[in-house]
């Protein structure tokens, strides 16, 4: 009899099937990274409403996003949302590493949070710029708007975060004490990136329409919305290659490349000192 997979007291159903068959990465591989890079990413996902994004049948296959619990699992809880036409909507989020494990062994590769804790739902605490280059532009023209973003922030006194995305662009990362409404929030990051856009026209865009954005960086700064979500600090990508959204140091922002840490990288990395150690005693507010 084939002995059975256990990480963190959880069953891994068929841990040998191959999620990302282009590296042979398979579901073992995925709930040990997870294992392992858990203690770090936990306060990012801790309490935080989740969108998974589940691969049964690995990343080449038909991937979904799921908001709801379907089932008990360690780790995971379920949160009824009132809408304002009085409707409500049931959402999950994550209380410990059993959690992110019990998301695993469902299948979930990308993990998604809101910017707020469920303790204050409508006091988010992190913002996030998500710089989406157009496919004509090249690694250079997208370090030089994480660049920008940062002057301006700067400038203000703002104090952020860098980390790569696992795809074509950076993250920037900014957080924030609970004290503003979601509608302020929004308002503030809609006005950075509409900053940017009037500043460097020819370079920036902070609309969404796809044909604005030839030639330009799309700086989004929707993810700050209610309901909205972004990717997580270490969670996976499921595309063909195991690609980190990975925080790292400012410093890194000329050598990492956004797709540029993968499973194996990422692991190593936690023998470093984390770049985004004090990310949490960060005393800043928007007033």
């Amino acid at each position: 009899m084939k002995e059975k997979t256990i990480i963190k007291n959880i069953i891994i159903s068929s841990p040998d099937k191959v999620i990302y068959p282009k590296v042979g990465i398979t579901k073992k591989d995925i709930a040990v990274y997870y294992q392992k890079i858990g203690k770090r990413m936990l306060p990012y996902v801790k309490d935080r409403i989740i969108s998974s994004v589940r691969c049964p049948q690995g990343t080449g296959s038909n991937c979904f996003y799921k908001k709801h619990l379907e089932a008990n699992s360690r780790g995971l809880k379920k949160i009824i949302i009132p809408t304002k036409n009085g409707a409500k909507n049931d959402y999950y989020y994550i209380t410990n590493t059993l959690g992110i494990i019990s998301e695993v062994q469902m299948n979930t590769i990308e993990f998604h949070v809101w910017g707020s804790r469920v303790s204050k739902i409508n006091k988010p605490d992190i913002m996030v710029f998500d710089l989406d280059p157009d496919e004509s532009l090249n690694l250079e023209d997208v370090r030089d708007g994480v660049k920008d973003l940062k002057s301006i922030l700067d400038k203000l006194g703002i104090i952020s975060f860098l980390k790569t995305s696992g795809g074509k662009g950076y993250h920037v990362v900014i957080p924030f004490k609970p004290t503003c409404s979601w509608a302020k929030f929004r308002a503030f990051a809609k006005n950075i990136a509409g900053l940017m856009a009037n500043t460097w026209p020819d370079k920036y865009v902070s609309n969404m329409r796809k044909t604005l954005r030839k030639g330009k960086i799309y700086i989004d700064w929707v993810r700050n919305t209610k309901s909205q979500t972004s990717i997580a600090p270490y969670s996976l990508r499921a595309r063909d290659y195991p690609a980190v959204s990975m925080p790292i140091r400012w410093s890194e922002l000329d050598k990492v490349a956004p797709n540029g840490i993968n499973i194996k990288e990422a692991i190593a990395r936690l023998k470093r000192k984390d770049p985004w150690e004090n990310f949490f005693d960060i005393n800043q507010e928007l007033k």
